[in-house]
């Protein structure tokens, strides 16, 4: 079973937009404080006030998807981006911005999560684990992208026609998607029953629990690390912060070549086995890190890092596609609600170990953890393949 490509492609689309558009401010603050005559602490609300929408929305799109269909909501959800794009383009003060990155963050919030569901729908287990991979690949790029446009196209020309362009790749993407949905693909889970309803099926599965228990101490673990490392790199080695973000784009580059190697690693290499791979590389990043003593360590550790982070977490993606199949687009939306939490509870514990401790002794404690984190997975992976699903509950 395997969709038409021109349903991924414009599916990949979308999901680049959205993950432009949620990094687009991370190099733009400077141009929307001097543009609008605000504080970085107001124009800083662009960013945390998308993460916000995005966060909360989750709650509402994958039941949507359930009910209507995930590839219409999709391409609902991309043209919605055209609106907040071009909301913020003609934003006149800080209280404007902020509201239409709000709108931003809301609408996209469904474009990812259903279209891991609308994969797990249309392509067979077996071949699952490649295509989400292309997917991440697509994500990684867009983070990429969006971290570079939002510094370059102001610097060249202002930061309203930025979001006027990605207005415009929203527009487009919403558009060939729309068209695609017209056509007959069957789903399941039309579910028809109220989000809670949907919710408790899902909790419901043991399964279920622990892929989502699982994402979560990923997330505070691989987030809260992510967000220090150029904190990190500053301190210890007097690296100026454009010298660090440089460096800690390597993650993504990590990612990316992930995404590029997976169809081959699949060959050879069973699904027990990414998670390990995962979490050697990140305990092996993370160590080096938190125990080197110059700073040029940090590129092989950034980009194997990365690597490492979707190798473990292609695996729990492609296990969240199927932990649920009658609310398939319930189910992947709480998985990202569960990686979101985890981010925001691992940076929150991260910043009191490290005022207590070190950045170095987090790096440490943060690579162990993953590896462990890494060999529980795997092994619950290998008794849900010899054990019935029911017996293997928390």
């Amino acid at each position: 079973m395997q969709p038409p490509r021109r349903v991924l492609w414009s599916l990949y689309f979308c999901c680049f937009a959205s993950l432009v558009s949620m990094r687009l401010c991370d190099s733009m603050l400077p141009f929307l404080s001097s543009g609008l005559g605000i504080d970085s602490k107001q124009s800083a609300l662009a960013i945390s006030m998308f993460a916000l929408g995005y966060g909360l929305m989750q709650i509402f799109f994958g039941p949507a998807g359930d009910r209507y269909g995930k590839l219409r909501v999709i391409a609902v959800a991309t043209l919605a981006g055209t609106i907040g794009n071009v909301g913020a383009a003609l934003s006149l003060s800080a209280g404007q911005l902020v509201a239409a990155r709000i709108l931003s963050g809301a609408a996209v919030a469904g474009i990812v999560p259903l279209t891991m569901a609308w994969i797990g729908d249309q392509v067979s287990y077996g071949r699952r684990q490649e295509v989400l991979a292309k997917l991440l690949g697509a994500t990684v790029f867009g983070t990429i992208v969006g971290q570079w446009a939002g510094g370059a196209i102001p610097a060249v020309g202002n930061w309203r026609s930025t979001f006027l362009l990605m207005a415009a790749i929203f527009l487009v993407a919403g558009t060939i998607t729309a068209l695609q949905s017209t056509k007959k693909f069957v789903e399941s889970g039309k579910a028809q029953g109220s989000f809670f309803d949907n919710v408790r099926t899902v909790l419901a599965l043991p399964w279920a629990r622990l892929v989502l228990l699982i994402t979560l101490i990923e997330g505070a673990l691989v987030y809260s690390a992510l967000a220090f490392i150029p904190t990190h790199l500053h301190s210890a080695f007097g690296l100026p912060m454009y010298q660090t973000g440089l460096i800690v784009g390597l993650y993504g580059l990590g990612g990316l070549a992930y995404s590029r190697v997976a169809g081959v690693l699949l060959r050879h290499m069973s699904e027990l086995q990414f998670p390990i791979l995962g979490g050697l590389l990140l305990m092996s990043a993370l160590l080096t890190l938190g125990l080197s003593r110059h700073w040029a360590f940090a590129l092989p550790a950034c980009f194997l890092g990365g690597f490492g982070f979707y190798a473990l977490h292609n695996t729990l993606q492609l296990n969240a596609t199927q932990m649920a199949p009658a609310c398939r687009g319930t189910a992947v939306s709480l998985f990202s609600c569960f990686l979101f939490f985890g981010q925001t509870i691992g940076i929150s514990v991260a910043a009191v170990v490290i005022q207590v401790f070190s950045t170095d002794a987090f790096f440490v404690c943060a690579g162990i953890g993953l590896l462990a984190t890494a060999g529980v997975f795997s092994t619950l992976l290998h008794r849900k393949e010899t054990c019935p699903v029911s017996s293997v509950d928390v």
